[in-house]
């Protein structure tokens, strides 16, 4: 399903161009990976409608829409199979990178990593970008479907994308909603991700606010433990017990006077 790329310290026959060579591709995949994936999915529509579906008056912007998308694939291809300086071995080892070229639609399967981010702790931004994608290209899907279809009542592209907004926040008017099968079977993924979406913003929004809980604890100062009290029993007991010790102290620092211990008389 990725693309595969040579992991530093893997087997490179010990030669340090090889090594660097592996850290440019990384680095490379690292900062092209999220943006190449975007892209396949916002052209998710593609799969389900071909450019030879379209109105004649708009065949021609899908195909140079699917054109553009093969030069950009290309593109990313020929500048990964450079960088791991051996072309030949990396197009082969990457069937799919390499279909994707002759075939855009066949990239929509990279994007899966995406999805699969989104559901990732930390990711609300991510899986929010990739909801709104998603629910954009139903929206699309829902148009392309119904626009020419009897009984429909979703004839423009303003009318989809309310109704995938209405639909994505289960609200659910009415106004609009899809007779065909491609359409209501958008539909229903795109109510699933509705739900999925309430769940997750739901979750980080409950997390942050158990998360505050701590840290406020942490920050407050502690209150100092307050003195016990002393009762007036446990005076008594200690004036008793100091009147003691006074007692036995002078009992035996002042020894009795011994008889002819006086001066002696003529």
């Amino acid at each position: 399903m990725t693309d595969i790329a040579p992991r530093p310290g893997a087997d490179t026959g010990g030669d340090p161009g090889m090594d660097a060579s592996a850290g440019r591709l990384e680095a490379y995949q690292v900062k092209t990976q999220t943006a190449l994936d975007l892209l396949a999915l916002a052209t998710l529509w593609f799969v389900v409608v071909p450019p030879w579906d379209y109105a004649p008056d708009v065949r021609g912007i899908a195909w140079a829409i699917r054109i553009a998308l093969s030069v950009v694939y290309g593109i990313d291809l020929a500048i990964r199979s450079i960088l791991a300086r051996r072309p030949v071995h990396y197009v082969l080892a990457n069937p799919l990178a390499l279909a994707s070229v002759l075939l855009p639609p066949v990239r929509v399967i990279f994007s899966l990593r995406l999805v699969r981010s989104m559901f990732q702790r930390g990711h609300l931004a991510r899986f929010l970008l990739a909801a709104t994608v998603l629910v954009l290209n139903g929206a699309v899907i829902v148009y392309l479907a119904e626009r020419h279809a009897p009984h429909s009542n979703i004839h423009t592209l303003g009318q989809a994308v309310w109704w995938s907004l209405v639909t994505v926040t289960t609200v659910g008017y009415g106004d609009f909603y899809p007779v065909t099968l491609p359409g209501r079977i958008t539909a229903g993924l795109i109510m699933i991700t509705g739900l999925l979406t309430l769940a997750v913003v739901t979750a980080q929004v409950a997390s942050g606010f158990v998360a505050q809980g701590p840290r406020r604890a942490q920050r407050r100062p502690q209150p100092q433990a307050a003195p016990p009290e002393v009762t007036l029993a446990e005076l008594d007991r200690r004036l008793a017990r100091i009147e003691q010790l006074l007692t036995a102290a002078s009992s035996s620092q002042a020894p009795a006077e011994a008889p002819g211990d006086g001066p002696a008389r003529e």
